[in-house]
């Protein structure tokens, strides 16, 4: 089992992970790399959701969402539904 700190810090990297992809996905609809990033955040996801469940998606989704309209001015909402399938509670 992993240790809480070592917990917090894989946390912290999937956090970031997850902000520079939707970032990206957002700020260059048109690239080639879209589907590859896409096909990532869906890993990541899946991820959370077996760690933490239902809660570990709201809660990431949220603090990215809150990050990206903070430093880019763009909703990433509609990369949600990215995560359907998850599970029957996630579904947009």
């Amino acid at each position: 089992m992993l240790a809480v700190n070592e917990t917090r810090l894989l946390d912290f990297m999937l956090e970031e992970e997850l902000l520079d992809l939707l970032t990206f996905c957002l700020q260059n609809p048109e690239s080639s790399e879209l589907e590859e990033k896409k096909k990532r955040i869906t890993e990541i996801g899946g991820e959370l959701f077996s760690d933490g469940g239902i809660d570990a998606l709201e809660n990431f989704f949220f603090v990215v969402k809150n990050r990206i309209i903070q430093e880019i001015e763009k909703d990433p909402s509609p990369l949600r539904s990215l995560w359907n399938g998850l599970s029957p509670e996630w579904h947009y």
